[in-house]
């Protein structure tokens, strides 16, 4: 039975546009690379740093800072016109009077003013109970509450950053940070590294991502300044600050509510189990997390464009967009499941410790989550892109709501176990609804390519079972084996997923698309 949430939104009866956009897979490709090469530095830079800060914190240490970095990052959700921003920037991204651009930035600042003093009192109130939520001996709440405060700067801080990236990546420019977001990663994980190596604690974490954000805001406003020449502040009108801040509110509390869905792992785990666990289970979603985290950038730097595409009520190319990333997606999430679940009892001994590693059946749930995550990040942006997020979040509510309640219920019964399925369960709701809203929104209208869904699933499935049976067989005794070995099943899993799940006419889609994304000129 169909929900009806909103009201269904006013039938366009104009003809599409032709206008053209440019050459959108280039740019996203482009778009794409500089995420994936920022990312992968990112992930390098955490792959050394993370053994120096768990034998210089110590697990329970290094577990409160994991929980103090989630539990920051709700109210990261306030107070940036970020993804408002950037969706309104996309859809004018065409329109050669900026003027309205400027206003629009104009009134994205007014609203970052206004947050200040709301992201104060977060801070206060986390700052306060911080304590308690991390289970912090006595002799450590004055170093934990110290932390948070300068969490809730870095926060401020980056909120600011916001808007000059969000101007790039609206412009559908986010290529051209390339290089400068990767060295910011590799000074900030310098900073992190050096802090606990001194013996400065937590606080010392907290003073380096400070130090961070003033750099990346510094970058910020000087690429935008060489690249936007158009780009300043202009005096918005009162409707200009309200229209955008309602947009800001809607995709703020569900960027909160997808946190508090996502991300309330740790804090739960923490609160019921120890902070040591908490480390466990950070470590042995870490492979997972990082490589589904690499979709997710790829997917949010096409999406630019294909707000384009919308803006100009080109119908048919956003559906055919989406099935295409969907495609991907699968393709993506089965291959990474597959060599997760192989080779990563092997990476966290050479890594950080056999005593790090959780167990098969809490490997295989983190790998079900990242998959589920991956398909649900890729509606969530086209729902966004529509500018139509009010009932994305609705939805995203209620699924948070029987997350929570799902997974407090059955870590406190069943542990790590019970956490993770508890996450999944709530999650389904976003899983069913999402696609449903998509289609609705897009209007009716022939599907772009035929594929099989029950057997894409069954593929995935009979892979994923095989490999994690194998990755408790595997051993590789240092990183060499290990890379090779890693080399060679990507390449395998690669191959038979291609070749097995999507159909003959789905993969010469797919093969089309590689294809577009290699050439130097191609367009969607």
């Amino acid at each position: 039975m169909a929900v009806d949430l909103a009201p269904p939104p006013p039938v366009d009866t104009r003809p599409e546009k032709t206008t053209n956009l440019g050459p959108l897979t280039r740019t996203a490709s482009w778009n794409a690379a500089a995420s994936i090469l920022n990312y992968a530095v990112r992930v390098g830079t955490r792959l050394v740093i993370t053994p120096i800060l768990v034998t210089g914190l110590g697990q329970t240490l290094f577990g409160v800072w994991e929980i103090l970095g989630r539990v920051g990052s709700y109210a990261s959700a306030e107070g940036q016109p970020t993804h408002a921003l950037r969706l309104v920037i996309a859809q004018e991204q065409s329109e050669t009077n900026h003027e309205p651009k400027r206003r629009v930035i104009g009134a994205a600042l007014a609203i970052w003013l206004f947050a200040i003093p709301l992201l104060i009192g977060l801070g206060v109130v986390f700052a306060w109970l911080a304590p308690t939520l991390t289970q912090s001996p006595p002799a450590l709440h004055t170093e934990v509450r110290l932390t948070c405060g300068l969490l809730v700067g870095t926060l401020i801080i980056s909120a600011l950053t916001s808007v000059p990236q969000s101007a790039l990546f609206g412009m559908n420019m986010g290529y051209k940070r390339m290089g400068w977001q990767a060295a910011i990663s590799i000074v900030g994980g310098a900073g992190a590294a050096g802090a606990v190596a001194l013996g400065f604690g937590l606080p010392g974490l907290g003073a380096a991502s400070i130090l961070t954000a003033l750099t990346a805001t510094a970058c910020y406003f000087v690429l935008v300044r060489h690249y936007l020449p158009w780009f300043g502040v202009a005096r918005p009108s009162r409707t200009e600050i309200t229209s955008l801040f309602g947009m800001t509110a809607w995709l703020s509390t569900g960027n909160l509510i997808a946190k508090v869905a996502l991300a309330s792992d740790i804090v739960i785990l923490g609160a019921i189990a120890a902070p040591a666990v908490v480390t466990t289970y950070v470590l042995t979603g870490y492979a997972a997390r990082t490589a589904i985290g690499i979709h997710v950038f790829a997917t949010s730097a096409a999406i630019p464009g294909l707000g384009g595409v919308l803006g100009i009520r080109q119908f048919d190319r956003a559906r055919r967009a989406r099935a295409e990333l969907l495609l991907l997606t699968w393709l993506f999430a089965t291959i990474v499941g597959v060599n997760v679940l192989l080779w990563n009892r092997s990476f966290l001994n050479i890594w950080v410790g056999a005593e790090n590693y959780a167990g098969l059946w809490v490997d295989v749930l983190i790998v079900l989550i990242a998959v589920q995550t991956a398909f649900i990040r890729v509606d969530a942006f086209v729902i966004d892109a529509m500018l139509r997020p009010r009932v994305r979040v609705i939805v995203a509510a209620i699924a948070a709501v029987v997350t929570l309640v799902a997974a407090i219920a059955l870590t406190w019964r069943y542990g790590v176990i019970g956490l993770a399925c508890g996450m999944i369960l709530g999650r389904l709701i976003q899983s069913v609804a999402y696609p449903l809203l998509v289609r609705s929104q897009l209007s009716n209208g022939a599907r772009p390519f035929r594929v099989s869904v029950t057997r894409l699933v069954a593929v995935s499935v009979l892979l994923l079972a095989g490999s994690a049976i194998l990755g408790q067989r595997l051993e590789a005794g240092g990183w060499i084996v290990w890379g090779i070995g890693l080399i060679t099943s990507f390449g395998v899993s690669a191959a038979m997923a291609f070749a097995l799940g999507p159909t003959r006419e789905a993969r010469q889609v797919l093969m089309q698309r590689i294809r577009a994304l290699a050439a130097t000129g191609g367009s969607r």
